[in-house]
Order: structure tokens, then sequence, then C-alpha cells
């Protein structure tokens, strides 16, 4: 079966896999180096990542909230950016991001200390990544599903929660499927879903659990009723 063409979404196949692979770690140090000492605007950032497309930049948005600590600075904004092109994608759209977004800037050597950072992760998932179960990235069903899931992922980043891992979880998912698309592993895109379910529990038990304290305390305190 041939491959679908290339649109940048998150499960959209990408260049020849042979040479994606190899191109992986090469393409993030080749950012790192552009845009070393200069302030980075987000469109600026998706240009130079047009080999890889959107996935590629969902990526790297994803890699600073990896940590168990949520970073509200950066977790909305980014949140919203993840949550457009994966709607998009989910409807067999091309991928789209608002003038202001695209305008919005990143500080001066973000990129080498956040790859820098992440170092250990995109050795990992080059070390990883590589063509398997390639018929879940040529079958539309499950493109749409990867857009799905990062979609509602974004929409988990964008919740302002000091909660540890709040940020972290969804940012796992949305990695993982984007990883998947870019290298078409099918095995990449199962850990994803897995992720996904993962995700969707915490939260809906962070939500039970905060409704169960607030009975709780206004059992304690009436005047709160």
């Amino acid at each position: 079966m041939k491959p679908p063409p290339d649109d940048g979404s998150p499960g959209d196949a990408g260049r020849d896999v042979g040479t994606q692979r190899a191109m992986f770690s090469q393409d993030l140090r080749e950012l790192a180096v552009r845009f070393a000492e200069c302030p980075v605007r987000l469109g600026e950032l998706l240009e130079a990542t047009q080999g890889r497309g959107f996935n590629l930049l969902l990526v790297l948005i994803t890699l600073p909230f990896l940590t168990p600590i949520p970073i509200p600075g950066f977790s909305m904004p980014f949140g919203v950016v993840v949550a457009l092109i994966g709607a998009r994608s989910a409807l067999g759209k091309k991928p789209w991001l608002p003038r202001k977004l695209l305008a919005r800037q990143l500080p001066a050597g973000f990129l080498p200390k956040l790859l820098g950072a992440a170092s250990r992760v995109v050795r990992l998932l080059e070390w990883f990544l590589r063509p398997r179960l390639v018929f879940l990235h040529e079958q539309v069903v499950y493109r749409r599903l990867a857009g799905v899931l990062v979609a509602v992922s974004g929409l988990y980043l964008l919740l302002p929660l000091p909660v540890p891992f709040s940020n972290g979880l969804p940012a796992w998912t949305v990695l993982l499927l984007s990883a998947a698309a870019m290298e078409r592993d099918g095995v990449c895109f199962i850990l994803g879903c897995a992720s996904f379910v993962f995700t969707t529990t915490f939260f809906v038990l962070l939500a039970v659990g905060g409704v169960q304290a607030l009975n709780h305390l206004g059992h304690a305190v009436p005047w709160i009723q």
C-alpha cells in the first residue's frame, strides 16, 4: 500500500523513513545552532521545521513539560498550539495557527537550553523509533484518532492546575504520538494511546478527588455551602 502524503499533521507520515531516522537529532542540533543567541518567534520555529512539519514542532514544544513540575507561564499558550494542531488533524485539515500565536516570542537561547536539558529524551527517541506496524499510519482512521488524542492532550495542558504531573502526562502523550508520526512507528503510536488513557484516568481521578474534598469541606464548615 502506498503511504499517504504528508500534510505535516500529527497523524501523517513524513519523508522517507530511512532519511527520517538518520536526520532526527541532526534537525534538532541545527535548530539549536540557528536560534542559539537570539529570541525566536513561534512562526520562525515553525518555518525552520518544515522538513518535519508540525510533528517536530509538537515534539519541541512538549519537551519542557516532561518533568513532574507544572510550568504555568508556558503551558497555556503551548496548550492552545497543541490543541489547534490536533483538532485540525482530527478533521483531516492541514494544521493552521493564528498570527498572534505565531508572533509569540520565546527567550533568547531557549532552544539550546531546552534541547540540552532534554537530550536524554531525544537520544532515547532516536534509539527507540523505527518504522513498525506502518499500517497504523497509512489508514485514515488511525491518523484522525491521533489528532483527537493530541487535541485533547492540548486541552489538558491548558488547565491551570498547580498539581504535579498535570503538564507532564499530556506532554508525554503528545510527544509519543508526534514522534510516532514522524517515523511511522506503530508501536510508539500504541504507547501514545496508552499514555492518553493513563493521562485521562489521572485527570478524572483528580476531578473526583476535588469534588469529594469540597464536599467534605462543606460538611466540616457549613457556611461554605
